[in-house]
């Protein structure tokens, strides 16, 4: 089998990098072009010296070169940019998987609020396929284009779903609270607040009732539901470098124990190869996810408050974005799911 040649643009940002990291060592994959504007004509290595020995060279992203060189292509870049490349390389033939937001959402109105600009791609909005494999996988295989989560809804919904799907859980009334890593920030851009003397030893809540991931979880939740969900998300910054912590409250609709949620969960994520439910000794911690392609989760039932209360850690830029975007990858071309992804986490 041939391997799928493969352009990342973006290469030098942390969900870039991290993709790149991922699909160097995949065994039916050829990097083929690595796009930054920032480090044009360097050798990959000698901006990330942990890649040594990849002798790839950074180049400004052209579309049409990229499609000329590459099966899929991977656009790791900020929103606003993927909706003007997506449809050249479409045109071309080629397979897209977006890590911006610009195609999540399947209501542009709503995108156009939260992100302040018009969207030049209405048309492929609808034909693009939210990229959580676990809730989407049938629609992934042969598709197109692919519209990776963001990395907060990706620990929310993985945590939350199949209780509201099981009707265990009230679909009014749900809290995330999620803690995040400083990575998710990105590599470049990054206001004061993210400095290591000022972000050591603190940590802070941002966004409150606004962030706009908030209508990305609703969207996914609503079509769980089978009606429309509203929630309270509320992100925060803490200062680790990778992970990301999320604990989701939702009201019981039934008594149940904390082992029957935990059956719901097992029995919903029954064979899937990167999602671990915890028993009732353990809980997770982001660390042990840290550079994989994992779920952790455990539920508890608070039962003197009638709540659910659900846990879920990944890795923001694993999980959370360049180790779904591979496993996507692997999906849409027919690869086995688990394909270049099998490792464990880096601990400690």
């Amino acid at each position: 089998m041939e391997k799928i040649r493969v352009a990342v643009a973006g290469a030098t940002g942390y969900g870039g990098v991290e993709a790149v990291r991922l699909l160097a060592h995949h065994p039916q994959v050829e990097l083929s072009f690595l796009g930054s504007e920032t480090y044009q004509g360097q050798r990959l290595d000698e901006v990330y010296p942990h890649l040594q020995g990849l002798p790839n060279r950074l180049e400004p992203f052209e579309p049409d070169e990229a499609a000329r060189r590459a099966d899929a292509i991977f656009l790791a870049v900020h929103a606003g940019h993927s909706m003007k490349l997506a449809p050249r390389l479409l045109e071309a033939g080629k397979k897209v998987i977006d890590f911006s937001p610009d195609f999540r959402l399947k209501d542009v109105k709503v995108y156009e609020q939260y992100y302040k600009v018009s969207h030049a791609s209405p048309g492929l909005v609808e034909e693009a396929v939210y990229g959580l494999p676990e809730l989407h996988r049938e629609e992934l295989r042969g598709a197109r284009l692919a519209a990776v989560p963001g990395c907060y809804p990706a620990g929310a919904l993985l945590a939350i779903a199949p209780l509201l799907r099981s009707r265990a859980v009230k679909s009014d009334g749900i809290v995330i609270d999620s803690k995040s890593g400083v990575s998710g920030a990105g590599r470049t851009s990054v206001s004061l607040e993210y400095h290591f003397p000022e972000l050591n030893e603190d940590m802070w809540a941002y966004q409150v009732a606004n962030h706009r991931h908030r209508p990305e979880i609703e969207q996914e939740l609503s079509a769980v539901a089978g009606k429309e969900v509203v929630v309270s998300f509320t992100p925060h910054v803490v200062p680790v470098t990778r992970g990301i912590l999320t604990t989701v409250y939702a009201h019981l609709a039934r008594e149940a124990s904390s082992q029957e949620l935990a059956s719901i969960l097992r029995d919903a994520y029954e064979g899937e190869p990167f999602l671990r439910v915890f028993d009732e000794s353990r809980l997770p911690r982001v660390k042990p996810t840290s550079g994989s392609n994992f779920c952790h989760l455990a539920v508890r039932a608070d039962e003197r408050a009638g709540r659910a209360i659900v846990l879920s850690a990944i890795d923001n830029l694993g999980k959370g974005l360049a180790g779904t975007a591979v496993q996507c990858l692997n999906i849409m071309f027919g690869l086995p799911e688990t394909m270049g992804l099998e490792h464990p986490g880096i601990y400690p």
